[in-house]
């Protein structure tokens, strides 16, 4: 890849002018993301006569499920398109038309244009969201101090718009019209557009890696095949009734191939890589790290299933006697996030050698997510006839949520970095990326549950699941230290 590194741009706030352009590019597609969530399951649930579609719960859960761990699953491919065929700038570009596209077409009443935007929103976010931080590590060469800092601003960038949306999106949506509330999310990611692209020219173009039309073609083929192989299987199953080809099989099916991707995944790593035995033991970490991380956001990503449901149905939502809609408690969590990141960090740094290892960084946080679901299962059993729960269960809930993922979500995303062996950091994203889609996914198949069984039951069990894994991990860390051989 070409590259030119201003290295004396110091426009923004000390770094480069692009790291501006950057920063509320990816601000407004996380409003446009974060703010159609915010509203999607409620969206889905709600009933016809109230403008929604009147699924039940089973269904929106299989929906849910379904789109969100496809979002993040589908950064794999996309991070290929860029690397071989458009380039990181391109890639953004073509995938910020996707997804405004998406939003566009949920904003029309139907529910085919809900299905096509639910599509087109996963196409689009799985071009853009990886390319995006490659332009932010384009801005600064290797040597240059200012990078993490950089990317600490960025994610500054992701927070903001992910704390702003439920409260502009969510109002909307909830006390104006569903559709508008999508609508409004569409608005935001064309300003994200327009914003990308009146200053794309202050960051160096990334090309693509050198390959033939015959080596693109081949592996273009190869995923043509795959998917003609899969559609014939699926197809074969629903005929032969085994699966149904309804919102819950097609989800199942997808949590099976998910499996399966991950079982080839690390399976192919571990028994056929050519390997020296420090990178195969840290491969074995990886793994551990990835099942850890599938728990944590299987448990994490319920604030957009399960806890937002519980916010609509059975939360009081009010402050000093001023009520809000049920979707603006999703913006204490981003809210957090942003007060705790810079504390967290100031923290390991000061420790530095002293401070928590990276598995238990990780129990950290699987613990965090595992005392949530305990306290709200506390909040469901002050429930009763006529009375709901306060809403500062929820608050409590999303800032251990924030805390959770400040000593997870960063931390796992250096390990990967350290522990992935040579020349597969690029790899190693991807499979971190595949760990949110199981989480997603998971967190999905989860509201499913939400009718069928007590609250208070259900987000015990939750809970509990959080914390053996916490627990596992902890008994763990001692192996797991002596396998990253010297990585912390």
């Amino acid at each position: 890849m070409t590259n030119t590194v201003a290295e004396n741009d110091t426009k923004f706030f000390g770094h480069p002018r692009g790291l501006a352009t950057l920063f509320f590019t990816e601000m407004w597609e996380r409003f446009s993301y974060y703010g159609m969530r915010a509203l999607l399951i409620l969206f889905m649930v709600a009933p016809v006569a109230s403008g929604g579609l009147g699924f039940d719960k089973t269904k929106a859960g299989a929906i849910y499920g379904l789109y969100t761990g496809s979002v993040y699953l589908m950064c794999l491919p996309g991070g290929w398109i860029a690397d071989r065929i458009l380039g990181p700038r391109q890639a953004v570009l073509f995938g910020g038309i996707l997804i405004a596209c998406g939003h566009v077409s949920l904003f029309l009443p139907s529910v085919n244009t809900f299905y096509l935007g639910l599509l087109l929103i996963v196409m689009g976010t799985g071009l853009l969201k990886p390319n995006v931080s490659a332009l932010v590590g384009s801005l600064y060469s290797k040597e240059d101090i200012r990078k993490d800092s950089g990317f600490s601003l960025f994610y500054m960038g992701i927070n903001t718009g992910a704390t702003f949306a439920p409260i502009f999106c969510g109002y909307v949506g909830q006390r104006v019209n569903w559709h508008w509330g999508f609508g409004l999310a569409a608005l935001g990611m064309f300003a994200g557009l327009v914003q990308f692209y009146l200053g794309a020219k202050y960051f160096p173009e990334l090309k693509p890696a050198p390959a033939s039309v015959t080596e693109n073609a081949a592996v273009l083929k190869k995923w043509g095949s795959l998917a003609a192989i899969l559609l014939l299987v699926v197809g074969g199953l629903h005929f032969a009734g085994v699966i149904e080809l309804t919102a819950v099989g097609i989800s199942n099916t997808f949590g099976i191939l998910l499996f399966l991707s991950v079982v080839v995944s690390f399976g192919g790593l571990l028994l056929f890589g050519d390997w020296n035995k420090e990178e195969r033991m840290r491969l074995w970490v990886v793994l551990i790290l990835f099942l850890a991380a599938c728990i944590f956001w299987s448990l994490f990503e319920q604030a957009g299933s399960t806890l937002n449901l519980f916010a609509e149905e059975h939360t009081l939502n009010e402050i000093f006697g001023i009520g809000f809609p049920a979707s603006w408690m999703q913006f204490v969590q981003p809210a957090s996030l942003i007060i705790f990141s810079p504390v967290f960090a100031a923290l390991w740094f000061k420790l530095g050698d002293k401070g928590p290892s990276t598995p238990m960084k990780f129990v950290a946080g699987l613990v965090c997510v595992g005392l949530s679901f305990f306290l709200m299962a506390a909040g469901a059993r002050t429930l009763g006839p006529g009375i709901k729960a306060s809403a500062m269960y929820l608050i409590g809930c999303y800032v251990l949520h924030a805390i959770g993922e400040v000593c997870l979500s960063p931390v796992g995303l250096s390990a990967m970095t350290r522990l992935a062996p040579r020349n597969l950091v690029g790899l190693m994203m991807g499979l971190w990326f595949m760990a949110s889609s199981v989480g997603n996914f998971i967190s999905g198949r989860v509201a499913g549950l939400y009718e069928g069984m007590p609250i208070p039951e259900l987000f015990t069990i939750v809970g509990m699941v959080g914390m053996v894994a916490a627990l596992f991990l902890l008994f763990m860390t001692k192996p797991i230290i002596r396998l990253m051989g010297g990585v912390r």
